[in-house]
């Protein structure tokens, strides 16, 4: 098997067809990290043994004509903020290195039960702050498509260990893009579930033992396919621990759909471009998309955003910051408090203030997000999906030593902050809406450029299945790093 492009979907049929053991895949696995690896640097810990004695339980098993689920035997790596019984954990806090759970992520948990041998943690920046991924404990990760460019954040170890074949899925999180923009940077496929439907327990951020769930924080699979992520959402979809005994989960499935015939299909690439300017080549990938897409019997319009560009930045900005600011020392607290008297209104001052919000200011800022998903949601009447811009270029390179509030983006010559380059995932992620990351194409010069295909609220089940079809129609389909090439 290549294990560059086999999809975890077509894995899970050939170990329970007996094609390929779990061991052998594990031990298949295990090699490629340590031969590819040292160049990315997107797994930051091992647990070959304990996954090896899994793998021979999961065959004995097959062998007895047994299953413990949809996974049973498949190795995987997961983001290094998900709590793994045994496994450090780390989440690139410098406190946390020696930090061994005692018990699993809930959503792990479901991972292992459905018979998942977690073989490895990928990296991430640190408390999976950052839109790069380095950290003072295990380093920078690189792009498996040019190493001297970043693979994103906050999950930009699992979307290289995927791209690079390392992994066959993974399993992260998204507050302001963490699953979507490492997707786009490095080529692969992404859900952001709909906020609530995946339990957060065992996630860090919040600390060790914290029992709460953040405020647009959601969480899904990284992969090589629409089906690979339908097969890990079903598994981790469900209550946590309190909510179990009367919580349901009935996701909108939708009428049965066969084709991209007649789709509604509205397209946002052109809005939002005097706050946030995208770049010739990856407009030229998200239209070629959207004409292919057409051009396979698609209703694709251009669309008017139902909430403007700057007003979705801007909720994202005062819901989301004042969630990262509780991790702030009491020194740099009392520094950001004294934006509070700094006039202005560009975002980087209102993310500023933002870290040191008060309750009124997050009241009155989700009272305004309330209305924008009514926005959204009276969009949906006309449209099946929305498609939109991830990023406003492909990867960048890599800028570890600028503070990450000085941080731009060279857009065509044109600098713009990095939290203003991060406005399509933050809008759209703080009106809590599903959304698949699909690849786009790749740019003249061999990067890989992601799109977001938007869904309304709650029908994760129904874009899943309209991904695929629009991904089938219009897509490049996964296409492995051709810099990789030369460590097979």
């Amino acid at each position: 098997m290549d294990l560059e492009t086999t999809t975890a979907t077509e894995l899970t049929e050939a170990l329970r067809t007996k094609v390929v053991s779990s061991r052998e895949l594990l031990d298949e696995f295990v090699g490629r990290v340590e031969r590819i690896d040292p160049a990315l640097n997107a797994v930051c810990a091992l647990d070959v043994d304990r996954a090896q004695a899994a793998a021979d339980r999961a065959d004995q098993q097959t062998a007895r004509g047994e299953s413990m689920g949809p996974l049973h035997g498949l190795p995987m790596t997961v983001k290094d903020v998900w709590e793994t019984e045994g496994l450090v954990t780390v989440c690139g806090v410098p406190e946390l290195a020696d930090h061994i759970p005692d018990t699993d992520a809930v959503a792990v948990a479901s991972l292992k039960s459905a018979g998942a041998i977690v073989f490895g943690k990928t990296n991430v920046p640190i408390q999976a702050g950052d839109w790069q991924t380095y950290n003072d404990v295990y380093g920078r990760t690189n792009n498996p498509w040019d190493v001297t460019r970043t693979p994103g954040g906050s999950s930009g170890g699992a979307a290289a260990a995927v791209s690079a074949g390392l992994s066959p899925i993974e399993f992260g999180s998204d507050i302001g893009g963490s699953l979507r923009i490492p997707a786009h940077y490095t080529g692969v496929f992404a859900l952001k579930s709909s906020w609530g439907t995946v339990p957060g327990r065992g996630h860090i951020p919040p600390p060790p033992g914290a029992l709460t769930d953040a405020d647009v924080g959601a969480f899904g699979p990284i992969g090589r396919s629409i089906g690979d992520l339908r097969l890990l959402f079903d598994v981790v979809a469900g209550p946590g621990p309190e909510d179990a005994a009367g919580w349901r989960l009935d996701l909108d499935a939708g009428d049965p759909v066969e084709s991209v015939a007649g789709l509604r299909v509205g397209t946002v690439f052109g809005e939002g471009r005097d706050l946030c300017p995208i770049a010739g080549d990856v407009a030229a990938s998200l239209d070629g998309f959207a004409d292919r897409l057409a051009d396979a019997g698609a209703d694709v319009e251009a669309v008017p955003l139902p909430v403007s560009l700057t007003d979705g930045l801007q909720s994202w900005i005062q819901l989301v910051l004042p969630i990262i600011g509780m991790s702030l020392t009491d020194e740099d607290y009392a520094a950001f408090v004294e934006f509070d008297a700094v006039p202005g209104d560009d975002p980087t001052l209102v993310a500023a203030r933002s870290f040191v919000s008060r309750y009124r200011d997050w009241a009155r800022a989700n009272g305004r997000r309330q209305q924008h998903r009514r926005a959204w949601a009276a969009m949906f009447e006309d449209y099946d999906v929305v498609l939109a811009p991830t990023m406003p270029t492909v990867a960048i390179p890599h800028d570890t030593e600028t503070p990450i509030a000085e941080r731009t983006t060279n857009v065509d010559g044109v600098s713009i902050p990095h939290v203003v380059a991060v406005a399509w995932c933050g809008s759209i992620g703080s009106v809590l809406l599903p959304v698949v990351n699909v690849p786009a194409g790749v740019t003249p010069d061999g990067l890989p450029v992601g799109v977001q295909i938007v869904g309304p609220y709650l029908s994760d089940l129904r874009l899943l299945r309209l991904a695929a079809l629009i991904e089938r129609a219009a897509g490049p389909g996964f296409v492995p790093p051709p810099a990789m090439a030369k460590f097979n």
